[in-house]
């Protein structure tokens, strides 16, 4: 009797504690404004992982604060304020350096990100394509050392290992000849990379500092769902760099868990310099707010870009919009571009991303534009380098294989190149992957180009790829077993918060 008592007593007690943690995970989910996929996936965590769940929840769950939120839109409204207001103007005398019959669809998609992010479009600008780590590196090195002014650096990862340390050279003997030197990294992406890393830039001058962070500790800080995840180099206003590659060993091939590293990034030289100036002032001066560092003069930066203008329509010159977008913002500017980019496809969509979760209206627009004829092509990882988030992908894959996309696998080692072309007119370059991360809860910033030499270019590296890769086609997908299947769908509901 007394045994009946006791489990009755203690089946309650589960009883009352679950509904106290469902109701519990309910108000902690809705509190904040969110989609209704990630509400739902938190509130699955929580529920079922009554104690691990919240803890998780309490480092990637919370949203950023909205005096963070404030300081970055603030630096955001003060720096293109000015220069937004003569966009129009610029588009109305120039022609995109395009064909006659490209101009309305490419005219609509400057109009949408100028719209949602205040994105300028530039004009005399070339273009070099890196899609190996080590020449992207030695590159960057050369221009470290020829750099006269300034050099500002802004990257997720910028590890404490040999490609660091040569980095970190480069930029040292930059500083010690009096070249003003920044570096604002993420705290999560740099694991192992302490602020005594960068002591001795900063003894000759320099400065770096963790974005969006009061403490150089990665533990202090409790957000760790929202990362900095840009990759952008600027050099004197006049040599940029933004793209997929990060500061590390595994970005040069050196790490044999994932083989050679094929990535996308770019080299610009012309005005669009400006606009990656700009972002990385942006960035840092919010960053600033918190650490007490020395601002960027951005209001001598808006003058420059006011005022310069096309000197012509060479084939060679590339008219670029540098389009950012991050949780300090609702537009969701990137994702925007690339369904743009989708929907105004007649002939070819090629996507290369190391991550595709797609939300519903890209993966729409994915389908859509495969059953109408488009020629989609996806090209993903043969490996995962995060598991939940590779079944993920594979569940996407699937679905987007047996929907007229032909998705592939890259064998020749891991693919981390993010870019997206179509119609050889357009094409997309930048930190953005093709995730729910990537749409909503990083800060990116990607590179959208209008020129026909550049489309071409970046199609035949496509092309070429696809020679070292695999059809993932549905009978692929057949053959997996039936436990790899429940972990792809599985990873699925998770997606939103992956």
């Amino acid at each position: 009797m007394n045994i009946v008592w006791t489990w009755d007593i203690i089946r309650r007690i589960i009883e009352v504690l679950w509904l106290t943690n469902i109701a519990f995970a309910i108000w902690t989910v809705f509190r904040t404004r969110r989609d209704i996929a990630s509400t739902w996936a938190w509130l699955l965590v929580l529920s079922v992982f009554p104690v691990i769940g919240f803890i998780l929840y309490l480092f990637v769950g919370r949203k950023i604060s909205s005096d963070d939120i404030f300081n970055m839109q603030d630096e955001e409204r003060r720096f293109r304020q000015t220069y937004v207001r003569k966009q129009a103007d610029l588009l109305k005398k120039h022609r995109l350096l395009l064909k006659q019959e490209h101009l309305m669809s490419a005219h609509q998609m400057v109009t949408l990100s100028t719209s949602l992010n205040d994105a300028l479009v530039s004009f005399d600008n070339q273009v070099r394509i890196f899609t190996d780590g080590e020449k992207l590196f030695s590159q960057m090195i050369k221009d470290f050392d020829q750099a006269q002014d300034h050099i500002d650096v802004e990257f997720y990862t910028f590890y404490a290992d040999n490609l660091g340390h040569r980095i970190l050279s480069a930029l040292e003997r930059a500083a010690a000849r009096g070249v003003q030197v920044k570096v604002l990294y993420d705290l999560s992406g740099s694991r192992g990379t302490t602020y005594k890393f960068f002591a001795k830039l900063e003894s000759l001058g320099g400065h770096a500092q963790p974005f969006n962070s009061r403490t150089k500790q990665h533990f202090n800080t409790p957000r760790l769902n929202y990362h900095l995840h840009r990759k952008i180099v600027t050099i004197d206003d006049k040599v940029g760099y933004i793209g997929g590659f990060n500061i590390g060993d595994q970005y040069v091939g050196k790490m044999p868990k994932f083989g050679y590293w094929r990535d996308t990034h770019i080299r610009v030289v012309g005005q669009a310099v400006l606009s990656l100036t700009g972002r990385f002032g942006m960035d840092w001066n919010a960053t600033c707010q918190k650490t007490g560092k020395p601002k960027v003069d951005l209001d001598q930066l808006m003058g420059q870009l006011t005022t310069k203008r096309p000197t012509n329509d060479a084939a060679n010159n590339v008219a670029m919009q540098i389009v950012s977008s991050g949780p300090d913002s609702e537009n969701v500017a990137i994702r925007r571009g690339y369904e743009a980019m989708i929907s105004a496809a007649h002939h070819y969509v090629y996507i290369q991303t190391p991550y595709l979760i797609p939300g519903e209206p890209m993966l729409e627009a994915l389908v859509i534009a495969a059953r109408s004829g488009v020629d989609v092509r996806i090209m993903v990882p043969c490996m995962p380098d995060h598991p939940f988030v590779y079944r993920a992908t594979e569940y996407y894959a699937k679905y987007l294989a047996n929907n007229g996309v032909k998705v592939y696998k890259y064998d020749n080692g891991f693919i981390h190149a993010k870019t997206v072309i179509s119609d050889d007119y357009y094409a997309s370059v930048g930190s953005a992957n093709q995730d729910f991360r990537s749409y909503r809860l990083n800060w990116e910033a990607n590179a959208f180009m209008y020129n026909e030499q550049l489309t071409k270019e970046l199609k035949q590296i496509f092309e070429d790829d696809l020679k070292k890769s695999t059809q993932m086609t549905p009978a692929y997908f057949a053959k997996q077993s039936r436990w790899r299947q429940f972990k792809q769908y599985f990873s699925r509901l998770l997606s939103p918060v992956l």
